[in-house]
């Protein structure tokens, strides 16, 4: 049946595709025609360099010639990075990306070590959506939409296409900040091998990546198909790897001296008065045990060595540098292989599919157990889920093990620590499996005029996380509880325990504990995640009717996407009294039903003062299964106007939504800890301090107060997050200008300027710890009590300490980034040597903030600029490339701008100045002349520079060798000195930061690629 051309037929038609197919709109990603596959009646395609596919869009154009700001990485300059993990390359390339999960800052991670993970603007991986193809995929963690790019094969990769600013109205949900769409090959014909190398010359760091690939096509030119694989071993960079991990750095700015001080053997002392090699950080979680610490009889407290029992115990000097289990650079284990199949079923219907899989590991090997008398362990009754506390307890006088030196001096019972090194080093062991497949037909419709493209897509992911070598807390207070019989038999005390093959337990000195007392203590938490996606979409393409500027290009479709996450944890990670998190079992699944529409309406062309005038809109409305979720409506209206040949302005409005995910609308608390200070520490009889008057009501504080004098914080920072059923989805609110470049007079220059506005209402954040605290305790307008809300947040013992903050998600007032990016890209070609390109990208960001409504009123937090944040406010990347035959030699340099600790820190000790200040002024004692300026507060600027080295040499028929090396990181710049602990907000692993590289410095590498 055919159609007539006339626009009220095409009307007609797009009416009845609208009815079947819902009105949903996908861009046509994939119609790159396969070299030496193209079907007799294809139209000749224009020259992939000049016109591209581009994401968001079925029209070719190149990068400079959208409405919407988008960044495309090609396969050279992915090669040329020298890195093999795909998050990482990204991150170099676009200063807009930032790292949100990788090996250099996901240490003290359990759920997400080994993940690969990236964020647009810093809002976020939930807002920043990853494709492959322009398709959804299976998620790789319980904690959101968190795509880990080392699962998708490095050969598979073809090129990636970012999106800047929200694109929920294309690809719905999570595209608040934008989209990263990996594009898989579709042409490359015959095998390939390629082996990768690196190291770090200071040591530590080794790499080694080996990609095979092979393309074909069958059945005369009918049929093509793909295979890639990829292994890729990361072998981490461990403490003693990096002398500046040695270090032992614990700051502190001494308020009443005001001066730079870091802890020693004596406690903090001014840094003018001291030299680094006087610098302690230690632990009294010694292998042999520490007892009775601050015992006068003793001198301090007993402690063993290999000399056996010691007194006189000084913690600082004695003590163990935990650091020294720190990874800097936590290894990894992957392999990813893909198989994608095309066969062209006639001349109008094509059939594809692709499979993938991947297999990822990753283990943390971290310090033994540190445990202590009143280590607090959660505990949940299995029956009722009530919450109650456990701690291994103190060592009471009878116990048969306790040295008679220390039962002679001991007042009553014996406090201990020590570290568990018998039972063996807490290890996290991180094991995900991930398979993705998609299946569809796609052809042509109504004389050729229409596009369609029908497909099914699922997904799984299994993750089994273990945590090894913990310390079951109810049977270390069991073993420690022992008695010695008449016949000189030891045995636990409670028959309970014996029944169950309770073994004493003796923690005096190194090496006491037995292999058989180990394995009673010893805790494995498991927890296993299931994540799957089943995916159903369909779309149609083409022209509805013709305009004076030329046709109207529409698209409609649908798409059905049903997710499911179960999280199965193991008894002792499911009701706890271990040393670690309490994870409960919970599932949850959602159904969402789309529709989808676009149109790009051509308004005027070669008129006055506009080549072309184009108008682009998108509507995308989306159902949720949830209660609490609105039907989401996400649209979008661009407008490209093209004043004359080679400018033109670009104008975005876009209304973009994301949906609570499973985690967090279902999950009940999860264990987690986050460092915070108690704002009732210092607290005395008569302090003055802001909340203080409400933390001396505080049953704890107030008998520590009358104990001591003086209540100090030592929390354990256990904050548990918890799911909010009451969540709704947040809004955002993107505006994009741009203006881009590419003068007639210089044909090899493209240059765009790109401003961004994001507002998110109603985001799902989490109120920070010290906020939660600050309302509770320092409100003018709700005061300390069960009326206030955020107290009920809070848990503290009896001695006053907390115990836990709960974190919930919250739908808070507003998050905020605004900022603009820059973009230059020239070729310059040199008669007889080749070419030149040079390429920058720089990215500034004016605002980042988040508002919410506290007690006392709005309060609005800054984040740009801050490194506790990782906001920096200017981010660039410049590059220099020499193409000469059939060498290509890059140098790339990289900024990030100067930068401070934390804002609210810098405010601290704006008011400590001056408060000092009226003090001088006003003749008294306190008075500091000269104050020191605070350290690590000030970051200064951070550049480096690569060079990279690639030469093609060709063999015999079709064969060529690939040769190509670098450095990256060339003059070894490793960033500022970063102190593990102290005052500073940002604390860094072996004193590095992520940020600056984490510690890796100087990477060399080295590889060859055979084609064939």
């Amino acid at each position: 049946m055919s159609y007539s051309k006339t626009p009220l037929k095409k009307c007609l038609v797009a009416a009845a595709i609208s009815a079947c197919f819902s009105s949903y709109a996908v861009a046509n990603e994939q119609q790159i025609a396969r070299q030496n596959n193209a079907a007799p009646a294809t139209v000749e395609q224009p020259e992939e360099v000049e016109k591209i596919i581009v994401t968001g869009s079925r029209l070719r154009r190149t990068n400079f010639d959208t409405p919407s700001p988008i960044v495309s990485v090609g396969k050279d300059e992915l090669n040329d990075t020298g890195l093999g993990s795909l998050s990482e390359i990204l991150v170099d390339q676009i200063p807009a990306i930032s790292e949100s999960f990788s090996n250099t800052n996901s240490q003290s991670s359990v759920q997400n070590t080994g993940l690969s993970t990236i964020n647009l603007r810093d809002l976020g991986t939930d807002r920043t959506l990853t494709l492959i193809d322009g398709r959804r995929v299976v998620s790789n963690s319980y904690s959101g939409n968190y795509i880990s790019l080392g699962t998708i094969p490095s050969g598979m990769v073809q090129r990636v296409e970012v999106i800047s600013g929200g694109a929920s109205a294309v690809y719905g949900s999570d595209a608040i900040a934008g989209v990263v769409n990996i594009i898989t090959q579709t042409d490359k014909v015959g095998s390939e091998i390629k082996v990768r190398g690196g190291t770090t010359p200071e040591g530590g760091g080794d790499e080694f990546t080996l990609d095979a690939e092979h393309g074909f096509t069958f059945a005369d030119g009918q049929g093509y198909g793909f295979f890639s694989a990829t292994w890729d071993r990361q072998f981490g960079i461990n403490w003693e790897d990096r002398d500046r991990a040695s270090i032992e750095a614990s700051y502190d700015y001494l308020a009443s001296k005001m001066c730079n001080a870091m802890n020693t053997i004596d406690g903090d002392q001014c840094m003018r008065d001291i030299t680094q090699a006087d610098w302690r950080e230690r632990s009294d979680g010694t292998y042999g045990g520490v007892f009775e610490e601050g015992l006068d009889a003793a001198d301090g407290g007993y402690y063993y060595t290999a000399d056996g029992l010691q007194s006189g115990w000084n913690e600082e000097r004695d003590g163990i540098n935990y650091e020294m289990f720190d990874k800097i650079k936590v290894p990894n284990d992957r392999f990813a292989t893909a198989f994608k199949l095309d066969y062209d079923l006639n001349d109008s219907v094509r059939g594809y599919a692709q499979v993938q899989y991947s297999k990822t590991g990753s283990r943390n090997v971290k310090s033994p157990e540190d445990e202590y008398e009143g280590a607090d362990a959660l505990i949940l009754d299995p029956l009722t889920g009530a919450a109650g506390e456990i701690s291994p307890g103190y060592i009471e006088l009878d116990n048969p093990f306790l040295p008679d030196e220390i039962r002679d001096n001991a007042k009553g019972r014996v406090n201990w620590d020590r570290r568990f090194a018998e039972v063996g080093p807490v290890t996290t062991d991180n094991s995900r499996e991930t398979i993705r497949s998609w299946a569809g037909l796609k052809g042509t419709a109504f004389n050729d005029e229409w596009d369609w493209d029908v497909s099914i897509g699922y997904g799984t992911f299994e993750q089994k996380q273990k945590r090894l070598n913990e310390l079951n807390t109810v049977r270390v207070r069991q073993a420690l509880a022992s008695e010695r019989l008449a016949d000189g038999t030891v045995q636990c005390k409670d028959a309970d325990a014996r029944a169950e093959g309770c073994v004493p337990l003796n923690i005096f000195g190194i090496g006491s504990i037995t292999p058989e007392m180990a394995d009673w203590i010893r805790a494995t938490p498991v927890i296993t995640t299931d994540i799957t996606q089943l995916n159903v979409q369909g779309y149609m393409t083409g022209d509805l009717f013709e305009m004076p500027a030329g046709p109207v290009a529409t698209a409609f479709g649908f798409e059905y996407r049903r997710d499911t996450q179960d999280v199965i944890t193991n008894k002792e990670q499911r009701y706890g009294g271990v040393t670690f998190n309490v994870v409960p079992t919970f599932s949850g699944d959602m159904d969402i039903y789309e529709a989808f529409a676009e149109a790009s309406i051509p308004l005027l062309k070669d008129a006055t003062l506009a080549k072309s005038l184009d108008l682009e809109t998108s509507l995308r409305i989306a159902n949720y299964s949830p209660e609490g979720i609105d039907t989401m409506a996400s649209y979008r209206a661009g407008f490209s106007w093209v004043p004359a040949s080679g400018y033109m302005v670009r104008a975005n409005y876009s209304r973009a939504q994301r949906a609570p995910n499973i985690t967090e609308l279902m999950s009940p608390p999860r264990g987690d800890f986050d460092s915070f200070s108690d704002i009732c520490d210092g607290v005395t009889a008569t302090s003055t301090e802001l909340g203080h008057d409400a933390c001396r009501q505080e049953a704890g504080i107030a008998q520590a107060i009358a104990n001591e004098g003086v209540f100090e914080d030592e929390n354990s920072g256990y904050s548990p997050n918890t799911g909010n059923e009451l969540l709704k989805e947040e809004t955002a609110d993107t505006y994009t200008l741009g203006l881009t470049v590419q003068p007639d007079f210089a044909p090899n220059l493209g240059m765009s300027f790109d401003y961004y506005d994001i507002q998110i209402s109603d985001s799902i954040e989490q109120i920070g710890n010290e906020d939660i605290l600050q309302e509770c305790y320092a409100s003018a307008a709700v005061p300390f009590g069960e009326n206030n809300s955020f107290c009920g947040d809070i848990t503290r013992d009896s001695d006053g300490q907390i115990t836990q903050i709960l974190q919930r998600v919250f739908n808070l007032s507003e998050t905020r980034t605004r900022g603009y990016d820059i973009a230059i890209n020239y070729r310059y070609d040199l008669p007889e040597y080749g070419s030149l390109r040079l390429k920058l990208d720089w990215n500034h960001v004016t605002e980042y903030s988040i508002t919410y409504e506290g007690n006392d009123g709005t309060v609005v937090n800054r984040y740009d600029g801050e490194l506790d944040s990782g906001i920096f406010t200017d981010k660039a990347r410049a590059s220099l490339t020499w193409s000469y035959e059939d060498l290509r030699v890059r140098w790339t340099t990289k900024y990030k701008s100067d930068i401070v600790d934390s804002h609210d820190r810098v405010e601290d000790m704006r008011e400590l100045f001056a408060e000092n200040a009226a003090s001088c002024a006003a003749g008294d004692d306190s008075c500091v002349e000269n104050p020191e300026q605070p350290k690590y507060l000030y970051y200064p600027s951070y550049i480096t520079h690569d060079i990279s080295l690639s030469y093609n040499l060709a063999l015999q028929g079709e064969q060529d060798v690939r040769l190509f090396a670098g450095v990256n990181n060339i003059f070894d710049d490793q960033g500022p000195f970063i102190p593990y602990t102290g005052d500073n907000v940002e604390h860094g692993v072996g004193n590095f930061d992520s940020e600056y590289g984490g510690g890796v410095g100087r990477f060399v590498y080295l590889g060859a690629q055979y084609t064939f």
